[in-house]
Parts: C-alpha cells; sequence; structure tokens
C-alpha cells in the first residue's frame, strides 16, 4: 500500500481512544475492572503504550504509575499482576516495558529481576511462567525480551533457549506453544519475536509462514489466528508484526485491513473492540493503535514489532550504556 492518507483510509478517532483510557482507569467498581484486577499489569502496558503511541504519555501520573508497579514486585525479583498477587514471567515483561515507557528502568534491582527470569528456564532450554512450571513458547518470548531489554541475556543459555524455539515449528511453517502444537499466531509472534531479538531469523522458512500468515486475511479485511476462525482486531498486531519480521508484509492488503481496524471503534465513547460493533475493551484497543502504527498509519508512533514498545523507547534503551 503506498502511502495513504488518513482522509482516504476513514478517520482515528485518537482523542477519544485516550479519553476511553483514562476513564478505565478510574472505574475501579466496574466489572471489567474486577475481572481485570489479577492482570492489571498488563492492562496498565495496553493503555500506557496506546498512550504513548498517540503521544499522549504525558496524560498519566508518572509517579502514582511507577508506585504502584513496584508495590506488585517480591521478594523474588519477580512481579504480580497487581498488589497481593502471585508473580509471573508474564507480569513481570509488562512492568520492564512500562518502567521502558517512563524511562524508570533504572530504579530497577536489575540483577534481582534478571535473575528472576533466568531461573525459569529449563535444561531443554524452555521456560516455565512461574514456580508451577507451565511451560509455553509465550515464555520463552517473555523472558528472552525482558532480559534483552535489562541487557541481561548472558543469564540465560540462548542457544539452548533457541533450539527449544526451532523444535516447536511445524510443517507449515508457524510455531506452537510446545512442540507438536498446532501453528497459532499468537505463538508465531512470540517464537518470530524470540527468534528475532536472538538473531536467529534464518530458522524461519520466510515464505512458507509467510504463505500461513497472509492467508489469515479474510474477504472483510481483517486477520484470524489459525484456519476456519472469525477476524479479530487483535491478529492486527500478532499476524502484522510477524509479516514485517520475516519481510513479508506486502503480501496483505493493508489497506483492507486499515479500514477493518478503524470499523471496529466506538466512534462516540472511544476504543476498539475484536470485531464491528462489538463492546470496546483495553486489550483490543491497543492491539489496534499497535496494528494501524504498523500499518504506517498518520499521527501513531512507530512501533516496534519485535518488543512491542514504540521505537523511540527501544532506540533510548539499546543505544544507552
Amino acid at each position: 500500500m503506498s502511502s495513504t492518507s488518513s482522509s482516504q483510509m476513514g478517520q482515528l478517532v485518537a482523542d477519544k481512544h485516550v479519553r476511553y483510557i483514562l476513564m478505565a482507569e478510574k472505574k475501579k467498581e466496574s466489572f471489567e475492572s474486577v475481572v481485570m484486577d489479577h492482570l492489571r499489569m498488563n492492562g496498565a502496558y495496553w493503555g500506557l503504550t496506546t498512550l504513548d503511541l498517540l503521544d499522549k504519555l504525558g496524560c498519566v501520573s508518572e509517579d502514582e504509575v511507577v508506585s504502584w508497579l513496584m508495590t506488585c514486585q517480591h521478594e523474588s525479583g519477580g512481579f504480580a499482576g497487581n498488589t497481593g498477587h502471585d508473580p509471573h514471567i508474564l507480569y513481570t515483561l509488562s512492568a520492564v516495558q512500562i518502567l521502558a515507557l517512563f524511562d524508570k528502568i533504572n530504579i530497577l534491582d536489575i540483577g534481582k529481576v534478571s535473575s528472576y527470569v533466568a531461573k525459569l528456564q529449563n535444561e531443554d532450554g524452555s521456560f516455565s511462567g512461574d514456580m508451577w512450571g507451565e511451560i509455553d513458547t509465550r515464555f520463552s518470548y517473555i523472558a528472552i525480551c525482558c532480559l534483552s531489554i535489562l541487557k541481561c541475556l548472558d543469564k540465560i543459555n540462548v542457544k539452548k533457549a533457541v533450539r527449544y524455539i526451532v523444535s516447536c515449528k511445524n510443517l507449515d511453517g508457524g510455531f506452537g506453544c510446545t512442540p507438536g502444537a498446532e501453528s497459532h499466531a499468537g505463538q508465531i509472534f512470540c517464537c518470530v519475536g524470540a527468534l528475532a531479538i536472538t538473531g536467529s531469523l534464518h530458522h524461519v522458512d520466510k515464505d512458507l509462514l509467510g504463505w500461513w500468515l497472509c492467508e489469515r486475511q479474510l474477504k472483510g479485511g481483517g486477520l484470524n489466528g489459525r484456519p476456519e476462525k472469525l477476524p479479530d482486531v487483535c491478529y492486527s498486531w500478532w499476524v502484522l508484526s510477524s509479516l514485517i519480521m520475516i519481510d513479508r508484509v506486502h503480501w496483505i492488503d493493508k489497506a483492507k485491513l486499515v479500514k477493518f481496524i478503524l470499523d471496529c471503534q466506538d466512534l462516540e465513547n472511544g476504543g476498539i473492540s475484536d470485531r464491528p460493533d462489538d463492546a470496546v475493551d483495553i486489550f483490543h484497543t491497543y492491539f489496534g493503535v499497535a496494528g494501524l502504527s504498523l500499518l504506517e498509519y498518520p499521527g501513531v508512533k512507530v512501533i516496534d514489532p519485535a518488543y512491542a514498545l514504540p521505537v523511540d523507547v527501544v532506540n533510548r534503551i539499546m543505544f544507552t550504556k
């Protein structure tokens, strides 16, 4: 798609999305807030990254966010989804990403956090999510992404981590959550992202995987996560970022995908839903805006497809000693 003006593609109601995110944080008694209480760290990452992509991170109190975030850290070094919950690698990455947005990684005891993550690596190179031992390629990505941001990749056996991820590759070019598991766009993002960060993309059959990924686009322009499923805005992130990392994004119809994402907006109250006319939530609002960023939509900052953070934030991390 050539660089298309926003008037041709429909309009992103950015101000309303900003207001929706800021209001969501205030509605602590709402049903949505209560059911998300245990993963508030993820919600904070989705909301704050969206604000940064829309150049509105200054609308929130940095001190408030950071002081709450630090109450979620455990003695082990890991972070929980909220104060009083158990630590998990998922929330630990979200916490590190939030601190990266605010340029506050230096307040962490980096040795402690990185050791928490590194200790979750298993003998076969895979990673557990927490002390209870669930294994998933999501956790491989999370560990590699987190340790890369903290500049502590040398604390794990990267070669073994890569070998485990490659063992989860399927005949269709995709990746599953464990060896032999079905290919899924979310897992593909995790595996391709981890391989990209570790400089190991030569293990990917880019044409075969690119074909599987571009087949996720349906007639209406949206993307699904695997064959025979409905389209969902969140795959605008999982599929697109993977296509960009393997240099096959030109294989899909970008203009139709932009239209699908914009059609999922609540034009009155802000927020983005999974499909047009469904209820909006923070998760899909983030992935919709992140997808538009990957599609070079005007007025949205550029996001890094591997780190899932704005490029200026990633550059700041990588180019500081």
